[in-house]
């Protein structure tokens, strides 16, 4: 989820550079049909946000942050696109709101989201973001600004932290070796 412990409490931190895209980026401009023949995550990193940004899936580092505006994920309801995000190596997604789908598809596989508006909208690309989920604190560290999101739940925090809802029913239920 996520490297440190700033945020106290135990909790994780994310720290990374941002990436903005703006409103209604569909699941398709996150990863086009066209790779859908596949469910192979480094497979389909290899083609997040290229409709978007052709140059994403080369630039974006591990741990990096991606900001996007308005109802970001909406049309299908294509798990693929969260396995993408986050096979690329993008450690959280914040956006002013997310499609409902794509909100819930983006816990079960294991991707921290934030919605948090006045965020998005003061950020500049690359500026460094860090984040505590368990809190709801987003901090643009290269502007010295904060900013509140509402808290994940433990419940979510649990998803996460076990890699998503299949890895977190495995291990609930003691299914490790069964897969």
């Amino acid at each position: 989820m996520g490297e440190g412990n700033v945020c106290g409490d135990g909790a994780t931190t994310i720290t990374g550079s941002v990436w903005i895209f703006g409103d209604d980026v569909d699941t398709d401009a996150i990863i086009p049909a066209r790779y859908l023949n596949t469910s192979d995550p480094q497979e389909l990193a290899r083609h997040c946000m290229e409709d978007a940004d052709p140059e994403f899936p080369a630039k974006v580092r591990v741990g990096d942050i991606l900001l996007a505006g308005k109802n970001f994920g909406c049309g299908s309801s294509r798990e693929h696109a969260p396995i993408a995000i986050k096979a690329a190596g993008v450690a959280c997604v914040i956006a002013v709101n997310f499609a409902r789908i794509f909100y819930r598809n983006a816990f079960n596989m294991g991707l921290p989201i934030l919605e948090c508006a006045d965020a998005v909208r003061d950020a500049h690309e690359g500026d460094t973001f860090t984040v505590c989920l368990e809190k709801g604190e987003i901090t643009n560290v290269t502007q010295g600004k904060s900013y509140r999101a509402a808290p994940v739940p433990p419940f979510m925090i649990e998803l996460l932290r076990a890699g998503g809802l299949m890895a977190y029913v495995k291990k609930r239920y003691g299914l490790e070796s069964r897969s």
